[in-house]
């Protein structure tokens, strides 16, 4: 069985879960204590202790600067993965992974796309961006430097299987974060996480058997300017914003990371740990057969410790 989420996280029709959506006074760690070391041109991120014995288990992958195509062919293989099981191996569960990246400028677009693509895809790509259709829900939305991108990759059958479900938790997860940079964000009739009437985050998502692709992006301090060439998400009349802007506050990447992972710790209920060398070993020596990544990126890829690339300035 297959199914994806219509319309998805850049829409401009309301998903209304049937459910509460409970939230709580998160305590996050402050991105003003947050223990990180600058080496070169990475930052190098220690994950949070989970602060609760969560019986699931969730891997996170820091790749740092990703071509949009190359993080699309690890997510399909993750989610082959988590539709095995025991697929992962090493006493790791088979919950999901979080696969966290930026990317180049790239434009994407979902399943409800216009029939004009071909032409959108022309004058995007002359702004010097890439320009990509995708499976998720939702229209065209853009992805670049200093904005989070995470893709999780779950295993709903051992969560909730419902994406109504899902697609609240990932919303939360971002306004719970928020908070702990003193930003009081909501949700609106359109998905995605908003301060007002500016989204902060934008969500779109796929789901095949109850494995997750695609995911979210969070604008930190990524160059706005972009979004000026489309109708974000297919919502007119309707801004968008950053957390350093709504912060008052220059954020990094570096500094809303671990924030994240504690935050969606909570949320999703389980703890959080490092994706074995062995299956990054796995996944990078399938990039290679399909020429997709040099070999700087793969040592990237291959790195024992977490990490993200430093932002431009």
């Amino acid at each position: 069985m297959s199914f994806q989420v219509l319309p998805g996280a850049c829409s401009t029709i309301s998903i209304v879960p049937s459910f509460d959506c409970p939230s709580f006074k998160l305590l996050a760690i402050p991105w003003r204590l947050a223990k990180y070391f600058w080496i070169r041109t990475y930052i190098i991120m220690k994950i949070p202790p989970p602060s609760q014995n969560f019986h699931r288990s969730v891997s996170v992958w820091f790749v740092g600067f990703l071509q949009y195509q190359t993080a699309y062919r690890i997510q399909k293989y993750l989610a082959n993965l988590h539709g095995m099981a025991n697929s992962l191996n090493e006493g790791q569960s088979n919950d999901g992974t979080i696969l966290i990246v930026e990317h180049a400028p790239v434009y994407t677009t979902g399943i409800r796309t216009s029939n004009d693509v071909e032409s959108e895809g022309k004058k995007l790509k002359a702004l010097g961006a890439e320009f990509y259709r995708t499976n998720r829900g939702g229209l065209t939305t853009f992805h670049g430097p200093g904005q989070l991108v995470v893709y999780p990759v779950l295993n709903l059958k051992n969560f909730n299987k419902s994406m109504k479900w899902y697609i609240c938790k990932l919303e939360e997860t971002i306004i719970q974060l928020c908070k702990s940079f003193g930003v009081e964000a909501g949700r609106s009739s359109n998905t995605g996480v908003w301060v007002k009437n500016e989204k902060l985050c934008a969500i779109g998502v796929h789901g095949s058997r109850y494995i997750t692709t695609h995911g979210l992006a969070l604008n930190v301090n990524n160059d706005l300017t972009w979004f000026s060439h489309i109708v974000p998400c297919g919502i007119p009349d309707k801004g968008v914003t950053s957390l350093s802007q709504v912060s008052g506050k220059q954020l990094t990447i570096a500094n809303v990371i671990n924030p994240f992972l504690e935050s969606f710790s909570h949320e999703f209920e389980c703890q959080i740990k490092m994706l074995p060398f062995k299956v990054r070993e796995d996944i990078v020596n399938h990039l290679k057969k399909e020429r997709l990544i040099s070999s700087a990126t793969e040592e990237q890829l291959l790195k024992n410790k977490a990490f993200i690339s430093k932002q431009y300035s």
